[in-house]
């Protein structure tokens, strides 16, 4: 079952690994054979390429902070509470107002988002 297996090199080779991974996704080896060990290989072989290729970007804190409210249900006025007023988390997720680290430490503690998710800058609208 390894015999065939490749270096990837090239976004040709990454298909041609993912497609051979997808079988596995709705037939999951048993750990320890053959199968799973091809499926091992080759997710660390599509992973590293990816990783090295075609990264994906960590959101801005703002992005992250967004897309958390949206999917969480949570409302600008809960974000506001956290905050401290309306008018500073309109600022906030407008880009107006750069985060403190008074703010992430309360936006950590009460949403419970990672700090290190919230340092990295971001551009503000001036």
């Amino acid at each position: 079952m390894m015999e065939n297996i490749r270096p990837i090199k090239t976004d040709d080779d990454l298909a041609w690994a993912i497609a051979d991974v997808e079988q596995y996704f709705d037939d999951v080896p048993e750990p320890g054979t053959p199968a799973a060990d091809r499926f091992d290989v080759l997710s660390a072989l599509i992973e590293d390429y990816e990783n090295k290729y075609h990264p994906i970007a960590e959101p801005d804190p703002i992005e992250l902070l967004k897309s958390f409210m949206e999917t969480t249900g949570r409302t600008q006025a809960e974000f506001a509470n956290i905050l401290g007023s309306r008018s500073r988390a309109s600022e906030v997720l407008k880009c107006k107002r750069a985060l403190t680290l008074t703010m992430i430490r309360n936006i950590t503690r009460e949403w419970l988002i990672p700090a290190d998710n919230l340092i990295a800058p971001y551009h503000l609208e001036q």
